[in-house]
């Protein structure tokens, strides 16, 4: 199964969470933040605004930053995944 994501939507796969930290301590499951860092696994085919389409400025592969809150939580098989809007990447990590 695979996620085609509509109009400016971006699915993402998230990255894990730090599990120690610089000094060594081992993080819970619960004191793990979730990371705001991922791949692009899949782009849409861009939004419309006024009659014009809007090119969409990630690829698959690339690694972002995105918005702390934003998109939806998916589960697929064994893989979780974020689906975002374009506007909710805040940037692309090179």
């Amino acid at each position: 199964m695979k996620l085609l994501p509509l109009g400016d939507r971006v699915v993402l796969k998230m990255s894990e969470a730090e599990e120690t930290t610089k000094s060594g301590i081992i993080l819970t499951a619960q004191a793990k933040e979730k990371p705001q860092y991922a791949e692009v696994i899949e782009v849409g085919p861009g939004a419309v605004v006024d009659g014009e389409k809007v090119p969409m400025e990630v690829k698959p592969g690339d690694k972002v930053i995105y918005a702390r809150y934003a998109g939806t939580e998916v589960k697929l098989g064994e893989e979780e995944y974020i689906i975002v809007k374009q506007s909710d990447i805040l940037a692309v990590v090179e």
